[in-house]
């Protein structure tokens, strides 16, 4: 049901990637949208941990299946089903975008396997960035613009709250908390359940059963309502479904044998 950002050499989303730089991008700009292409037929979006109580109020919040599982939002149960945005892109209903959807089409990258040094690139495919009439500058007198400041904060948060949020599942997994996850919808007028699979989430039982001094670690810490945050999310899974009926998206029936 969720996978993991696509593992080829760039990340989902991206269809390029080129270093920013003054001297060949002296007077490009960025520009806004409000359709985000990108966003279409995405079913799952990668979350960072500090995320996850702003997410579970929408979305349900789970793992991928990857060896080093990834938090994911699930705009969708099925592949390629986002009922949160539009053919077009648009946002239909006023819910948390996650930041790695909102950081598009810029993002901090190695420009050489032998450097540790991160760069700020773009997404030239985009269309949101370059020589136009409006937007906002990036470079003012070869210096970056205080809009091309702001982003590249934005994206060095976001790396950071990344190696958060590695360690915070690094975490689980040591203490062995997330199980493959199952999810049985009933939908009036079938017989037969819808199981959605193809997901990892926490083991409430194995939860219940770790050492007194191990959980108040992960409550001082804010692990534990990391945790409760990603169990009470779940249940939106019916909400996404009824949604996703509701769009005629909804999936079909297995024929009675």
């Amino acid at each position: 049901m969720a996978s993991a950002p696509q593992a080829a050499n760039l990340p989902m989303f991206y269809q390029d990637l080129m270093p920013l730089n003054s001297r060949d991008h002296a007077n490009w700009k960025s520009r806004t949208t409000e359709n985000a292409k990108w966003m279409v037929n995405q079913h799952a979006v990668p979350l960072t941990a500090e995320e996850f109580v702003h997410a579970a109020r929408h979305y349900p919040v789970i793992f991928s299946t990857s060896d080093q599982p990834v938090p994911l939002a699930l705009m969708g149960l099925n592949e390629n089903v986002n009922v949160f945005f539009d053919d077009e892109g648009k946002l239909t209903s006023p819910v948390y975008v996650p930041a790695y959807a909102r950081r598009y089409p810029f993002m901090l990258a190695k420009l050489s396997p032998e450097t540790e040094e991160l760069s700020l690139c773009f997404d030239p495919t985009s269309d949101l960035v370059g020589e136009f009439d409006e937007g906002m500058i990036l470079f003012e007198d070869g210096e970056p613009s205080e809009a091309c400041k702001s982003t590249l904060d934005f994206c060095r948060n976001f790396e950071e709250a990344g190696f958060r949020t590695t360690s915070f599942v690094e975490e689980l997994e040591k203490h062995g908390l997330l199980m493959d996850g199952e999810v049985s919808i009933q939908q009036p007028g079938n017989d037969q359940p819808f199981i959605y699979r193809g997901f990892k989430m926490i083991d409430q039982e194995k939860l219940r059963d770790l050492r007194g001094d191990v959980l108040r670690t992960m409550n001082q810490n804010g692990m534990l309502a990391l945790i409760y945050a990603h169990l009470f999310s779940l249940d939106h899974m019916s909400e996404i479904f009824g949604r996703q009926v509701q769009l005629g998206k909804g999936p079909v029936p297995a024929l009675p044998a």
